[in-house]
C-alpha cells in the first residue's frame, strides 16, 4: 500500500523444483530422513529459491519477504539435530551466495502453545502437519532456544514478538517496524497511498 514493490515467497518451496523438495522433506512418511539428507535437500531447495527468484527480484529493485529462510537450517538442523554449525554455514553461504536478509521476525511462543497452534490449524484444514511437526518436544525445544540465540547474536537484524499477542498487536508492530525500516533504506520514496 505504500508503493513499494514487494514479492512473497516461503521455504523450502517457491519454485517447482522446491515445491517437490518440500513435499519430500515435509511428508511423515519420510520419517527415515537423516539430518544430513535434510541439511542438503534444504538447502537444494534453497539455492534454487535464491538463483531463480529472490536473487532475480533483489536485482529488479524490488523487496523480497520469505517465509523462513536460512536461519532456520541453523535453528532445526543446527540446534535441534546437533549438526555442527560451522559446516552448516558454510553449507548455507554456499546454497545462498552468502545472501542474508536485512531484517528478520521472529515470532515467539512456548513450544507447547505452537504446536498447539499447528495441531489446531492442520485440523482446520488451515495448515499442513508435517514430519518436523511431529518430532519429540525436546527437539523443538532446542529449536526455539537456538533461534533466541540467533537472534541474540545479531540484534539489528532480529526482531522478536511475543506470538502470545493478539494479530492485531503483532501485525502493527510489525508494519511499524518495516516502514521504519523502509523509510530508512528508502528515504525518497514518495508514498502511494
Amino acid at each position: 500500500s505504500l508503493g513499494y514493490p514487494v514479492i512473497l515467497t516461503r521455504e523450502p518451496g517457491g519454485t517447482p523444483i522446491g515445491d517437490r523438495i518440500r513435499a519430500i522433506l515435509h511428508d511423515p512418511a519420510h520419517s527415515e530422513i537423516l539430518p544430513a539428507t535434510e541439511i542438503l535437500l534444504y538447502s537444494a531447495s534453497r539455492a534454487q529459491i535464491v538463483g531463480q527468484v529472490i536473487r532475480p527480484a533483489l536485482e529488479e529493485g524490488k523487496i523480497v519477504i520469505c517465509d523462513r529462510y536460512a536461519d532456520s537450517t541453523l535453528a532445526y538442523q543446527g540446534y535441534g539435530h546437533g549438526l555442527d554449525l560451522d559446516a552448516l554455514r558454510f553449507i548455507t553461504a554456499f546454497a545462498t551466495g552468502g545472501l542474508v536478509p536485512d531484517l528478520t521476525f521472529y515470532l515467539d511462543l512456548e513450544v507447547e502453545e505452537g504446536l498447539r497452534r499447528k495441531r489446531a490449524a492442520f485440523e482446520r484444514g488451515e495448515s499442513e502437519w508435517t514430519r518436523m511437526d511431529q518430532k519429540e518436544l525436546e527437539f523443538h525445544q532446542r529449536v526455539r532456544q537456538g533461534y533466541l540465540k540467533l537472534a541474540a547474536s545479531e540484534p539489528s537484524r532480529w526482531v522478536i514478538l511475543n506470538a502470545l499477542e493478539p494479530v492485531e498487536v503483532l501485525q502493527m508492530r510489525i508494519r511499524q517496524i518495516v516502514e521504519e525500516r523502509l523509510h530508512e533504506a528508502y528515504p525518497g520514496h514518495s508514498q502511494q497511498r
